[in-house]
């Protein structure tokens, strides 16, 4: 489960070890995310600290990434609250793009399902040696 870091009282940033314990992630994952306009961390020297709009935003970025949204979904809901700083548009964008992701995600399953249901039927003509089972007749 996700927590939110402890950010430093003073100034509400987090280094990136608690950004990386905290969420489950490596600094690989935030450079990546900080690479692609995602997430942008105050520099200070060569440190990076996140700000609580970068702990919002990684949240939602993981949360799309389990839910198998593309960062490109997710870069879109999230520049809509940038704009106008309302969450309405953003969450029906959310909206919008998780029915699709949930309607991909059920057709797959059928298909699996059928899948699944293939596979063990097949299994069901062979023996655990290999050999198709005998019939009584033999």
């Amino acid at each position: 489960m996700i927590q939110d870091p402890q950010p430093d009282i003073q100034t509400d940033l987090t280094t990136i070890r608690a950004m990386c314990d905290a969420f489950d992630v490596t600094p690989r994952t935030l450079r990546f995310y900080e690479a692609k306009k995602l997430l942008n961390p105050v520099r200070v020297g060569t440190r990076r600290l996140f700000t609580r709009r970068d702990r919002a935003r990684l949240k939602l970025i993981l949360r799309g990434k389990r839910f198998g949204f593309s960062l490109e979904d997710i870069s879109q809901t999230l520049d809509l609250y940038d704009r106008d700083r309302s969450d309405a548009a953003q969450r029906q964008r959310a909206c919008e793009i998780a029915r699709e992701r949930l309607a991909i995600m059920e057709a797959q399953r059928t298909e699996l399902d059928v899948a699944i249901a293939d596979l063990k039927a097949e299994l069901a003509k062979v023996d655990v040696r290999g050999h198709a089972p005998r019939h009584e007749a033999e």
